[in-house]
């Protein structure tokens, strides 16, 4: 093998999926067509849920100290704000930070781990057998055939991994596109006032000012059409009533609501992740977060199963976990595209308002807006709880709790996970507690003096799997019994010792 594992895609997902393969102890490959990072940024936040996968591995600081916070959010554009900060978290807020920086930053750490990145290399095709995957590429010189022990697509909507490995990409074409543009020159007064017609402008780093719009008038144009600089200016003519004195584009672009999610996100050798794995509008920002949470949870499988001790079935558990996930997106993107679509064809405008209007009050409900923006944020994806009598935690984030363990340095759960493995955390002060030595490589195991969250009561100890959900959790008073459960439960996750 040439390595184990090749990532196609250096955007942000598989720089993401390489870190945690390199954390892991895996040999990575990212092979990536562009001579040189993009520049243009069409995503500009990291939501609740991404802020914690960062703080997870000892990130969150170089995100924060280049973003800027927003504690609310919104849902299909309504009025009323999805409240972040009302969430169970430390990050209860939207990190405003360019998608150019957060491929940076990520690189900077792939490097440090020693991911090789390959760029301008263009893969062409691939092959697998029962042993590995053999890629094709083309680059500066001769065309060349690599071999990995696995492939991951992280290429975008129009993967060719996804492609050459025969997994369908079922979902519905553009009926619906916007367009957006990046201009070095605008009125800044104008932006703030464009909001209430319906034209999000944002400042962004560098003095550039974004305006994202839809037209009426030119929403079915096909997105491949280029977006010229007279189309903008006379879109926010007639949408606004003044261009808001662009000029200067530094970036023009036009979007659409093509939504696909594929079949499988494994076919042997072969995984997807991010865009590869599903496309949709860009409602509320979830597209580049949905890819870094598909990352982190296939990282830590894929690394076991590549160092052979991951226990049956466990890589398959990506597609189980996340493919739901993929539909949930799809689908609250397409509902958020509808309601702007109808508020913009004549014939539903009036109901469509009222709709609208309904629902604007129905987040001003706290539960509602709490579920809303637990799917908005991802803090609320839990994953489906295995085994027979499983406890309700299993499955869920586990939350960063405060912890008191004597002659460690750490002082909260997601510190324990710095190293991307798994923690066994003991909160009834179990004397000589420990994981045993069969599973020393994979697992920490911590004795906490003081741990306390509602969601916590009654149990006495909890798995925590390398990307900070619950494996394992259990309220069983008696220590023998006890061991039997855990002994099951990191046979189950963590492999036999």
């Amino acid at each position: 093998m040439d390595t184990d594992v090749i990532v196609v895609g250096a955007g942000p997902t598989g720089l993401m999926l390489a870190c945690e393969l390199a954390l892991a102890g895996v040999r990575t490959r990212i092979l990536e067509r562009r001579d040189a990072p993009q520049l243009d940024s069409r995503a500009l936040t990291l939501h609740p849920r991404s802020v914690e996968l960062m703080d997870q591995r000892g990130l969150a600081d170089r995100f924060l100290a280049l973003g800027r916070t927003v504690p609310g959010w919104h849902f299909a554009g309504l009025g009323t704000q999805l409240d972040f900060g009302a969430l169970d978290s430390r990050h209860g807020y939207t990190l405003f930070l360019a998608q150019a920086r957060t491929e940076a930053l990520l690189e900077e750490r792939a490097r440090e781990l020693g991911v090789e990145i390959h760029r301008g290399i263009e893969t062409t095709g691939l092959r697998q057998d029962p042993d590995g995957v053999e890629v094709d590429v083309r680059g500066p010189g001769e065309a060349q055939t690599l071999r990995a022990s696995y492939v991951v697509g992280c290429d975008g909507g129009r993967s060719i991994v996804r492609q050459e490995a025969g997994i369908d990409f079922p979902g519905t074409d553009e009926t619906l596109t916007g367009i957006l543009g990046d201009f070095a020159v605008a009125d800044l007064e104008s932006p703030g006032r464009a909001r209430a017609e319906g034209v999000l402008a944002v400042p962004l780093e560098g003095g550039l000012t974004r305006f994202v719009l839809i037209d009426p008038e030119r929403m079915r144009t096909p997105t491949a059409e280029p977006v010229t600089v007279e189309e903008f200016r006379e879109s926010l003519i007639r949408i606004y009533g003044s261009d808001c004195g662009i000029d200067r584009p530094r970036w023009l672009s036009r979007f659409g609501n093509a939504t696909r999610l594929a079949e499988r996100y494994r076919s042997g050798r072969v995984l997807l992740a991010g865009d590869a794995a599903h496309i949709h509008f860009p409602a509320a920002g979830q597209g580049l977060n949905t890819g870094l949470q598909d990352a982190m949870n296939l990282g830590w499988k894929l690394a076991a199963e590549i160092h052979g001790w991951a226990p049956p079935g466990l890589l398959d558990t990506y597609h189980g976990e996340r493919h739901p996930v993929g539909v949930a997106v799809t689908e609250n993107t397409e509902v958020q595209t509808l309601l702007a679509e109808l508020t913009l064809v004549p014939p539903y405008q009036r109901p469509a308002a009222a709709l609208r209007k309904l629902l604007d009050e129905l987040l001003g409900i706290e539960e509602v807006n709490r579920r809303l923006a637990g799917l908005v944020s991802a803090l609320g994806v839990g994953y489906p709880a295995t085994g027979p009598g499983a406890d309700p935690l299993v499955g869920t984030r586990m939350p960063d709790i405060p912890l008191s363990i004597a002659g460690s340095p750490a002082s909260r759960v997601y510190e324990l996970l710095h190293e991307g493995r798994f923690v066994l955390l003991n909160l009834a002060r179990e004397r000589g507690f420990d994981a045993g030595e069969g599973w020393a490589d994979r697992v920490t195991s911590v004795t906490s003096d003081s741990a306390r969250h509602s969601r916590l009561d009654g149990v006495v100890e909890v798995l925590v799997r390398p990307d900070g959900h619950i494996a394992w959790a259990t309220r069983t008073a008696g220590s023998a019994a006890r061991r039997t459960e855990r002994y099951e439960a990191l046979s189950a996750w963590a492999g036999r010792p």
